[in-house]
């Protein structure tokens, strides 16, 4: 297997890959993710940024972005990662899944370099962040982990600058490659898209299995805090059965103190044809989710307070309460302990987001890099 030395320099959007190694047959298999894709010259993965070109692998969208932007913390969504912090978030294109329902189709499944907007050394990304005052930097948009080598380097960087790091992600990567990728990592949120391989195979092209294997990983080899998040397309992965099984996994496998967010589907890409899911379907996911002894579960893309607030684990008080992804009561001291009864909360913490009036809010803003006031 092909680990050759990440480059220090920019040297542009074709850039050396790694988690490679060459077959009898003369092809080239990746080793990035479960896909493991078999390319002659010329070819490209079924990600589309990851080339062979004669007797090199290539990361096509080294360096390059969809587009940049400043989000709440809230918007990843991390609801225990430094809640009410701002967070730049950027991505490229391309993705290694083929969801049908895919909310930003038009990034992830972008095969046109035009859609590359704007260039950026991980420098000039942290440069930027600490500019606009972010507390951390999130690859996100699309599924970072095909851009890893870039992402690598960027949060190498960040560190350095004392910035943290989110991974928005589906959690689809190898074991050889995951150490790597998430060793960089101070957060991930994995989309944990169904509970069965059926819905796996058919909808999204992948498997279950090596997902639930990275989470178990993640969760127990690592430091890095992770929460989850399901998108319920009505008819497809509502079901109480379902629910019910993924919610046991979650407290069996990774621990109740997990955070499990379920967001609604809006009809898009190639599942246009579907209703948008039901306010009453996420608060009935919810509900199954805490009677099956979870602590932390979330409603997204939906107006429910309730479902938005985080309360004690000892006594049940309401520590913070959002609506939408503006923070309307903040009652943690730096550790995330609980005033009332002393009980710290699971998640990350500190001096950011802990005056309500300091919280980023609700807005996103877009940022074209390289014209800063």
């Amino acid at each position: 297997m092909k680990t050759s030395p990440l480059p220090t320099a920019d040297t542009g959007s074709r850039h050396p890959a790694r988690y490679w190694h060459a077959l009898d047959d003369g092809r080239y298999q990746c080793d990035l993710c479960p896909r493991y894709c078999k390319l002659y010259p010329g070819q490209r993965g079924a990600c589309f940024v990851r080339m062979r070109e004669g007797k090199d692998m290539l990361l096509t969208t080294y360096g390059r972005s969809s587009g940049f932007c400043i989000d709440p913390i809230e918007k990843k969504p991390l609801n225990h990662f430094y809640p009410g912090s701002s967070v730049f978030s950027f991505g490229t294109a391309g993705c290694n899944l083929a969801c049908k329902f895919c909310q930003n189709w038009d990034i992830s499944k972008s095969r046109d370099i035009d859609t590359l907007m704007d260039a950026a050394s991980p420098q000039e990304i942290v440069a930027t962040a600490q500019h606009w005052g972010c507390h951390s930097v999130a690859f996100t948009y699309n599924d970072p982990v095909i851009f890893a080598e870039y992402a690598i380097d960027v949060a190498d960087a960040c560190h350095a600058a004392g910035l943290k790091t989110v991974a928005v992600t589906a959690g689809y990567i190898t074991e050889l490659a995951r150490r790597d990728f998430f060793s960089r990592m101070d957060a991930a949120n994995v989309d944990l898209k169904g509970f069965t391989d059926d819905f796996y195979v058919k909808l999204c092209g992948a498997h279950l299995q090596p997902v639930l294997d990275t989470l178990c990983w993640l969760r127990h080899e690592t430091e890095v805090w992770v929460e989850l998040t399901t998108l319920l397309i009505p008819g497809h992965n509502d079901s109480d059965e379902e629910l019910t099984a993924l919610s046991n996994w979650v407290r069996r496998e990774l621990g109740a103190d997990v955070p499990l967010h379920f967001s609604a589907f809006h009809p898009d890409f190639k599942m246009d044809d579907l209703p948008p899911t039901p306010p009453d379907t996420l608060r009935r996911a919810r509900r199954i989710a805490l009677d099956s002894g979870l602590q932390h579960v979330y409603t997204g893309n939906v107006h429910d307070i309730d479902g938005d607030t985080t309360r004690c684990t000892g006594c049940g008080e309401a520590l913070i309460v959002r609506d939408w992804y503006e923070i309307r009561s903040y009652r943690l001291d730096a550790r995330g302990a609980c005033p009332h009864c002393g009980t710290v909360l699971a998640g990350r913490y500190g001096a950011v987001g802990a005056a309500v009036d300091k919280a980023f809010g609700a807005r996103r803003i877009p940022v074209a890099i390289h014209r800063r006031p």
